[in-house]
């Protein structure tokens, strides 16, 4: 003799958590390793150029505005405080190159001026940020 069960048979269910628990880990990763862009603060009108190269690893954004206002990292910095706020990046990244982004209007003895305080903070190999034509 066979019995039968009479009862409400189980509906499949599909059990979310495992996916979730995947992406919720790769969306961690994905944060953990973004390379986020570092910004100067202001928008930068740059010259053209005939060649350019690509650099990795940057300390610090320096823009010199059309007006010749000085931004680092998203602060206006005077041209006498150049100096020390770099020394105090190069400190909290010792491996990362300076750029400066100077405006297509704005002076050159600014942008000589901004480059002798890098100088006299013992920057060397200072990248001059342009765009290609």
């Amino acid at each position: 003799m066979r019995r039968k069960t009479v009862g409400k048979e189980e509906e499949p269910e599909i059990n979310m958590t495992p996916m979730l628990d995947i992406v919720f880990i790769m969306l961690i990763f994905f944060i953990v390793t973004a390379v986020f862009v570092k910004e100067a603060g202001i928008d930068v009108n740059k010259p053209e150029v005939q060649t350019a190269e690509d650099i990795k690893r940057v300390s610090a954004l320096i823009a010199i505005s059309e007006d010749n206002e000085i931004w680092i990292n998203k602060t206006e910095v005077e041209l006498r405080d150049v100096r020390a706020v770099v020394e105090r990046l190069r400190k909290e990244n010792p491996q990362g190159q300076f750029v400066v982004q100077s405006d297509a209007k704005s002076e050159s003895g600014v942008v000589v001026d901004v480059l002798d305080q890098l100088n006299e903070a013992g920057i060397r190999g200072v990248a001059i940020s342009t765009v290609n034509e």
